[in-house]
């Protein structure tokens, strides 16, 4: 290949609502506009990814595409001058990935807006083991610091929890010092999600109640990434002055509740995007996880694969047959 040309996941429409994925060789020059050129050395797999992947037009709007909402590696060519060649950054969220071509390549081109410089303590491979997921769990968690929520006030329950939000979450939590129950719907699970720092782990059938408006007060937080019911059920449980966050509905998008938890328990319902988070709350979040919040079970929680083992994994994701967080190592 010349110096111009990369190689990249491509999604591509080869007939009407069939889409097909693979490993091309693009153009530095066909990137979109942006200031600043990032030569990718690790990206990380998301469910958005996973949807782009199959032409949901709710997340990509035009094909061909090359998907990736998570990039860390090092400045390319810059044309701010927060940011020099040879920098290692971070790249996650905003339009990365979804209509603006993502970081499953080894080359991205973005606004400098969305580039954030690597914390110390923080390698790049680290970075994209914790990824968007990670910044999701992180901000999650700090939400329910900012709202009263402290160890002592544990425990704090986490769903979803064999997910990369949420096994981060589990993880992230423990080494914070917070008692963590995590609810799988995976039976196999519990040893896994106990090496992370769980101190119970429950099936989904334990928490979901759907007759009673109110039930016994466990919780002092939750992370919730699943919705629907298993979102309303944590609401009820949650004790006086609690806090949920929510930021998924892989369960549903529908939420069915009263209003008794708010008015009765003055409960507070957060609910996060990573996406477009401001600035300074990312930036601060990511020193957090790259401290005090940082786990030493990061390799425990990933898997690492290449660029060539991409599409195999992304249609595992959008199976439920994803266990942790996938590294894509692309450099």
């Amino acid at each position: 290949m010349s110096e111009n040309q990369f190689r990249a996941l491509v999604v591509e429409e080869a007939e009407a609502k069939k889409y097909i994925c693979g490993i091309k060789t693009r153009a530095i020059d066909d990137l979109p506009a942006g200031e600043v050129l990032v030569r990718v050395h690790y990206s990380a797999l998301n469910y958005k990814d996973a949807l782009s992947s199959v032409g949901n037009k709710g997340v990509t709007r035009n094909y061909p595409h090359t998907p990736g909402i998570d990039a860390a590696g090092s400045v390319a060519a810059s044309e701010h001058p927060d940011f020099a060649v040879g920098d290692e950054v971070i790249v996650t969220s905003y339009d990365l990935g979804m209509n603006t071509d993502g970081a499953l390549a080894e080359y991205i081109r973005v606004p400098a807006a969305w580039v954030i410089q690597r914390p110390q303590n923080l390698s790049l491979k680290e970075a994209m083991m914790f990824g968007t997921a990670g910044l999701t769990a992180g901000l999650m968690m700090n939400a329910l610091v900012n709202h009263g929520v402290t160890p002592e006030r544990s425990p704090v329950l986490v769903t979803g929890a064999t997910g990369g939000v949420g096994s981060l979450a589990v993880a992230m939590l423990a080494r914070a010092g917070f008692s963590v129950t995590a609810v799988t719907g995976k039976a196999d699970a519990a040893d896994f999600l106990k090496s992370l720092g769980a101190d119970a782990v429950l099936g989904r059938e334990a928490i979901i109640e759907t007759e009673r408006p109110l039930l016994k007060e466990q919780w002092a937080g939750v992370i919730d990434v699943v919705g629907g019911d298993m979102l309303a059920s944590a609401l009820k449980a949650t004790r006086y002055g609690g806090t949920v966050t929510c930021a998924g509905l892989v369960g549903s998008p529908e939420l069915h509740t009263s209003v008794f938890p708010f008015i009765l328990r003055g409960i507070s319902l957060i609910g996060i995007d990573s996406a477009e988070c401001p600035m300074a709350t990312r930036m601060a979040v990511w020193e957090r996880m790259a401290g005090e919040w940082k786990p030493d079970c990061l390799e425990t929680l990933t898997t690492e694969i290449g660029l060539d083992e991409v599409a195999e994994r992304l249609q595992a994701i959008l199976q439920g047959q994803a266990h942790g967080h996938y590294l894509v190592r692309i450099a």
